[in-house]
């Protein structure tokens, strides 16, 4: 195995921002901060790319020289209009050339992240099938534009409003009827660090990793779960056995830093971005 593909020497060259750990940053910023910093890569949330505008979007990471790690985000299929939104995604994906649109593949119908209950769907089972059904009526359109879907299966405690997809192996059940380059998988060490079976999973995804992101688990978790992201080294996560078996499963594409968390956010992104670099280069690139 070469030390690039081990996760060892020349892994720093594969370190991407997701636009998202840097929120304050406008695309325009966070491209300008990638260039200042040295980072080759970049990965770009659907609402700064629409504020931005996309095609300015486009000429800004192209004449920057940078590479879009994934698109973030398409996804939550169960509501009844989601299939109109997730092909604009796409459309947005192949106009960035993003190596993944990341699919969020969305909760119970009718509950909405952060929003009281209202009228909503209990069965859990028919969530999963609307998300199977739908994926079938996308995963041909964006193979036919040359975009990768993948998959996200996030941490249990967002399965009620963000994704009914729990578990590594759940996600890779739902990819496996598609070509590899066309349905894939997102690690995540937030989501799936506490799985007992994450490492025989990862083994199994093997080319269907998509996009491989890193953050830590912090404890204990604030008020708002969502924002429980923390700095490599500042949680509970042991990074070294998920990028190995990440790497030896065969990825070897880049590796996003990928936290929500107020106090970063709040914090200057120069010196937020200074920081995740050097505990990636401690932690992550081993």
């Amino acid at each position: 195995m070469s030390e690039r593909a081990a996760g060892g020497k020349g892994t720093m060259s594969r370190f991407s921002l997701n636009q998202w750990t840097t929120k304050r940053w406008s695309v325009a910023e966070a491209v300008d901060g990638c260039v200042r910093h040295g980072v080759e890569a970049i990965g770009l949330w659907r609402q700064n790319v629409a504020e931005q505008g996309l095609d300015e979007t486009v000429k800004l990471v192209a004449d920057a020289g940078l590479r879009v790690s994934s698109l973030c985000r398409g996804g939550f299929l169960t509501s009844q209009d989601a299939l109109d939104d997730n092909r604009r995604a796409i459309d947005e994906a192949a106009a960035l050339n993003a190596a993944c649109l990341v699919m969020v593949v969305g909760g119970l119908p009718g509950v909405a992240p952060g929003e009281p209950l209202g009228a909503f769907d209990r069965d859990l089972a028919g969530a999963r099938e609307r998300v199977a059904e739908a994926l079938a009526v996308l995963a041909p359109y964006a193979g036919a534009r040359g975009v990768r879907l993948a998959l996200e299966p996030l941490h249990p405690v967002y399965c009620a409003d963000r994704a009914v997809l729990s578990t590594l192996g759940q996600a890779l059940d739902l990819a496996e009827p598609y070509p590899a380059e066309q349905v894939g998988v997102v690690v995540d060490t937030f989501h799936i660090w506490w799985d007992p079976q994450v490492l025989a999973q990862i083994a199994r995804a093997g080319d269907r990793i998509a996009s491989y992101q890193v953050c830590d688990f912090l404890h204990p978790l604030p008020a708002d779960v969502l924002l429980g992201r923390g700095v490599m080294g500042d949680g509970v996560i042991d990074f070294a056995p998920l990028t190995r078996a990440v790497a030896e499963a065969g990825y070897t594409g880049d590796i996003e830093v990928e936290i929500f968390n107020a106090d970063v956010w709040a914090a200057d992104p120069d010196e937020v971005l200074t920081r995740v670099r050097t505990r990636f280069g401690e932690l992550i690139e081993v």
